[in-house]
């Protein structure tokens, strides 16, 4: 049998190029399939990263500038808007002092010396106003309590330039001081239904019968009375002293008045307790009431406390 095998051009025969699993002509891809990394010629796939790294930092930049519009749009982008923001901050701070000097607390300064030397004078005091809203004071407490008995004289007009209204206007709802000259300001020393009278044998003020060793915050050297005085405290009222006698007008100058109950401070007059010194900064200190003074006081002939 002939040998079919074809010769080259030498006589040898010609081998098959493929081996097995190893195709011996490139793959035929299918329509639409993407080329494979091996098919993508080196500089097209450069190219393809390229495009892609660019399409990714686009789609960032887009991103950031989004989120950048959206927090510029959330502050204010005018002068007006921001004195808006400011107007508005003012208006709570004030709202919200108005707020507590009302229901909390208030703000005096001390015009005088008759409470030496507990409150010196241009003290800045600040008092607890909702004390009084639940019950009569207590014996010793240091109160504050509007001139509704006149025990002032009339506080003259001053006028009241700009700069007296701006600090009125800011005392009134208690981000300054009340500098008004028609408070007052003394120490409880007799409650309703107590007989408070000067002096025993050795000086000193009796309430109910019990003798006040006071020594712990008279002026020195000033005496507990130099006016003689045997009162009964009408119901809701109060007898009150300053700590430095010698120098405070307080109710045991006004028995003798027209007005009926004139040396005693009622109830509804009292604006509040004061509890803290607080300026000037090298005078802070918290008011205490001297519980040791009166703890030994009876109650009065009328239930007074």
């Amino acid at each position: 049998m002939a040998d079919r095998t074809p010769t080259a051009g030498d006589g040898a025969p010609r081998e098959s190029r493929g081996a097995t699993g190893d195709a011996a002509l490139p793959a035929v891809e299918a329509p639409g399939t993407p080329p494979t990394a091996s098919t993508v010629p080196p500089e097209d796939s450069a190219a393809a990263a390229e495009d892609a790294d660019l399409g990714q930092g686009s789609t960032a930049r887009r991103g950031r500038r989004s989120r950048g519009g959206r927090s510029r749009k959330q502050r204010p982008d005018t002068f007006w808007g921001s004195v808006r923001e400011i107007v508005l901050v003012l208006v709570w701070a004030v709202l919200i002092a108005f707020v507590v000097k009302t229901l909390l607390v208030r703000g005096f300064y001390i015009p005088s010396g008759s409470m030496e030397n507990t409150l010196q004078l241009n003290d800045r005091i600040f008092v607890n106003v909702v004390e009084p809203t639940f019950g009569p004071l207590e014996r010793g407490d240091i109160v504050v309590f509007e001139d509704a008995k006149g025990w002032l004289p009339a506080q003259p007009d001053s006028g009241g330039g700009p700069a007296d209204a701006v600090y009125d206007a800011l005392a009134f709802v208690g981000v300054l001081p009340d500098r008004t000259d028609q408070h007052l300001i003394k120490r409880v020393i007799g409650v309703g239904g107590d007989r408070v009278v000067c002096c025993d044998g050795s000086g000193r003020v009796t309430v109910n019968g019990q003798a006040l060793e006071e020594d712990g915050y008279l002026y020195p050297g000033s005496a507990p009375s130099d006016i003689p005085f045997d009162i009964v405290v009408p119901e809701d009222h109060y007898f009150v002293m300053g700590d430095h006698r010698d120098a405070s007008a307080d109710s045991r100058v006004h028995f003798s008045e027209i007005v009926a109950d004139s040396a005693f401070i009622s109830h509804d007059d009292v604006v509040g307790t004061a509890f803290v010194i607080a300026w000037p900064l090298d005078r802070f200190q918290w008011l205490q009431n001297p519980d040791d003074v009166f703890a030994d006081i009876p109650a009065g002939s009328a239930g007074g406390s």
